[in-house]
């Protein structure tokens, strides 16, 4: 409640400026604002103290009979509901293999010079168990 009295403070405060001659359309635009974030506020308060309720009365066990569960919606997408992805056929074609392995090697490389001009060497780059 403090929150929805600060928000509409807040707007009547805007509203103010909006007014003065200072006042331009933002300032209308947040004294409009304001107030639905003060609802939303009250709003969330009710929900929560519903929520927390309701967690109560399944939590204590009572004489009465339980009620039934509402129905809850699904979750999940049922499995076969949606078409299966295309699978990519795996084409082993040896000149793209060798592109690709001249590629890393090129990589393997550039790591290599990146490395030697930081000033690391291979012994810096390893950790010892000792």
């Amino acid at each position: 409640m403090v929150a929805a009295l600060g928000c509409l403070g807040l707007a009547w405060w805007q509203w103010e400026r909006f007014e003065s001659t200072s006042g331009t359309g933002q300032n209308l635009g947040y004294a409009l604002q304001w107030p639905l974030f003060a609802a939303f506020a009250v709003f969330a308060y009710f929900r929560f103290v519903r929520l927390e309720r309701e967690a109560e009365e399944d939590e204590q066990p009572t004489d009465k009979p339980r009620r039934e569960p509402k129905a809850v919606a699904p979750r999940e997408i049922p499995v076969g509901l949606l078409p299966e992805r295309p699978k990519a056929v795996r084409d082993e074609d040896p000149v793209l293999a060798e592109y690709n392995r001249y590629l890393a090697a090129l990589h393997a490389e550039d790591i290599d010079h990146q490395v030697r001009e930081a000033g690391l060497g291979a012994r810096d780059t390893e950790r010892s168990a000792g």
